[in-house]
């Protein structure tokens, strides 16, 4: 049975999100989920819900990391805090993975720090999953990870994220593009177009389609979109907001407009669908690509569905063999 070692003291709900999480993802996914974190507040919160004998356990820490703290204090000072513990817990191989709606900086420093860098790897990478108009997934990475990238980091990141997209999506030959600000090679920074260049005449198989733009992050034409962290983070949060908008846009114009019973409910069935298919709890979290091991970031908000998604998005991360691709795909671009 796989393992995730959950963070459950970290998100702006916690423990409440992350103990019902890991009871539904037990539940509906036979994954065994340690919970880390204040053991007396943990047993608490669990004894609120039916376990019916789930293989969801307490690993106590003592120490919590606030979202504003400091990355590097944190990881020097809080030594048993609950993502510590839940780092070391997967380098000891009591756990096969790390997931946390908490402190991002402190996660990726404390997670790099317990358990490495994949060789070829010099930066790890945030791949978020977003919905398109013909209902397959794209992937964005980098999206906050690093803000400042050079073009061996976008190269190494485009690999990382095809492997991805085949593995966990199934399709044989992702496409891959570099996003800038125009489709020509001679478009975008420097960075961009030197990355471009890599891209273009690598050897290696995988579909580089060229220069992307931002709007291709959401047509389905596209499967994995390259960009540094910090245009990568800044397109994350206007897809959010966006998002977020629009749902209640179409909440308060349903409300207002509609009286016909029928049309109601059926543009309200409607709404519905489209709530679910933008909704980012559905898939749970960012994985950190890169690393030696297994790491799901989910946003601060997460409710249970994001962290019951982000715990079947570690195990099947784990289960699948992702990183031992990379590192292959990895050490054959490095070979040619």
């Amino acid at each position: 049975m796989t393992t995730i070692a959950v963070d459950a003291m970290g998100g702006d709900h916690a423990p409440q999100s992350e103990v019902e999480g890991a009871l539904l993802a037990a539940r509906e996914h036979g994954v065994r989920v340690l919970l880390v974190g204040q053991e007396d507040v943990l047993r608490a919160e669990l004894a609120r819900h039916k376990t019916d004998g789930l293989p969801v356990e307490v690993l106590a820490a003592s120490q919590v990391i606030a979202m504003g703290e400091n990355p590097i204090r944190a990881l020097r000072k809080k030594r048993d805090s609950s993502l510590h513990v839940a780092a070391r817990a997967a380098q000891e191989g009591r756990a096969d993975g790390v997931v946390t709606a908490g402190n991002t900086g402190a996660a990726m420093a404390i997670v790099k720090t317990a358990l490495g860098m994949l060789p070829g790897v010099d930066r790890p990478a945030l791949a978020s999953v977003f919905p398109t108009k013909r209902g397959t997934p794209s992937v964005l990475l980098d999206v906050g990870a690093n803000v400042d990238c050079k073009p061996q980091h976008l190269q190494q990141f485009a690999i990382m994220g095809e492997v991805y997209y085949r593995v966990m999506f199934g399709e044989p030959r992702p496409r891959v593009g570099l996003l800038s600000i125009g489709e020509e090679a001679s478009k975008g920074n420097e960075v961009v177009r030197e990355t471009h260049r890599r891209l273009k005449e690598s050897s290696l198989s995988f579909d580089f389609v060229g220069n992307v733009e931002g709007r291709d992050v959401y047509t389905g034409e596209v499967h994995v979109v390259v960009c540094d962290g910090f245009i990568g983070n800044v397109a994350l949060k206007i897809s959010e907001g966006l998002v977020d908008a629009l749902v209640s846009m179409l909440k308060e114009a349903l409300g207002s407009t509609l009286s016909a019973k029928v049309g109601s409910l059926l543009s309200r069935q409607a709404y519905e669908n489209f709530k679910k298919r933008v909704d980012y709890t559905e898939s749970g979290g960012v994985p950190l690509l890169g690393i030696k091991g297994v790491c799901v970031i989910c946003h601060g908000r997460s409710n249970a569905n994001a962290i019951k998604n982000a715990i079947r998005v570690a195990a099947d991360f784990s289960s699948r063999g992702i990183n031992e691709k990379i590192e292959r795909d990895l050490a054959l671009a490095a070979a040619k």
